[in-house]
């Protein structure tokens, strides 16, 4: 079974809601570290076999197949395809997983993974009419964060929060204090430098 390696490794700064990248496609910002992760890793981007990337909102211009729409974005050969991964707040990771397995397998030599989001670009939404020219007033869903068009059985079942909700019940739960929070994601950012 063959070794997965990493290449090389790009990331764009962490934005804030509504701040400096907020301007910026998430396609674009994918395409942008695609491009540069592949020339930093000196790979000849005709041997790229497939891009795995994550995106867990997919309601606005990191709709369909934000993978394909980055790699393309990105200058890669139109026949270098895609697959986007939604696994919510680790889809990237899950993507980079994905290429691990892919070369593990025998799938292929070289992938490009990671992940892109823009909250500050999602989109306002609503449902299609359930009949032609249904009339009436709709609802207008906010795909920023959190549960849109939920099934009714799944809110009686689970509570429907988002997944910042869901974070703060666990530190809640585990008795992970905002101080030990604060420093993970330091050292996190240590390492990274």
């Amino acid at each position: 079974m063959p070794d997965a390696v990493i290449l090389s490794a790009v990331r764009t700064p962490v934005g804030r809601y509504g701040g400096a990248l907020s301007g910026e496609r998430p396609d674009d910002l994918a395409g942008l570290v695609i491009r540069e992760a592949v020339e930093r890793a000196g790979a000849p981007p005709g041997e790229i076999e497939d891009v795995f990337f994550g995106a867990a909102n997919q309601a606005g211009e990191d709709n369909r197949n934000v993978a394909r729409m980055g790699a393309l974005l990105a200058g890669l050969p139109q026949e270098v395809a895609g697959v986007t991964v939604n696994r919510l707040c680790a889809s990237g990771l899950s993507a980079v997983v994905s290429a691990c397995h892919a070369v593990r397998s025998g799938d292929g030599d070289l992938f490009v993974a990671g992940g892109v989001e823009s909250m500050s670009r999602a989109p306002f939404v609503f449902a299609k009419a359930e009949r032609a020219f249904q009339r009436g007033d709709g609802t207008v869903w906010d795909t920023t964060l959190g549960w849109r068009f939920p099934n009714p059985r799944l809110a009686e079942m689970f509570p429907l929060e988002s997944m910042g909700e869901t974070g703060e019940n666990v530190a809640e739960r585990w008795e992970v204090s905002r101080e030990e929070q604060d420093a993970f994601a330091l050292e996190s950012q240590r390492r990274w430098a």
